[in-house]
């Protein structure tokens, strides 16, 4: 499993709920286990399953700002999905 894909997809989730929610969406995805964020460098580091920790984050954020914020995630996280396998691609997101 190539985990640049995961890496550039969750970046990009994380960008996307920043510019509709500001800092609290890099509050919310510091809190996910497997996941380090350093974010004054737009960098991740996923310790664990790929697939996991992109459902862990977007829930987090349904945890807080429901359905909407899972639908932003879809529509992100689209382009990214036919990098992967069909056995890739995170749960929340099929």
């Amino acid at each position: 499993m190539n985990p640049k894909p995961f890496n550039e997809m969750i970046i990009k989730i994380i960008l996307e709920q920043e510019s509709i929610i500001g800092e609290l969406a890099i509050e919310q995805a510091k809190k996910v286990s497997g996941l380090n964020v350093d974010w004054p460098n737009h960098q991740i580091t996923v310790n664990g399953d790929e697939k996991m920790i992109i459902d862990s984050l977007i829930k987090q954020y349904e945890k807080i700002f429901g359905q909407a914020s899972v639908e932003i995630c879809k529509e992100v996280a689209s382009s990214y999905l036919d990098k992967l396998s069909s056995n890739e691609i995170p749960t929340i997101l099929q």
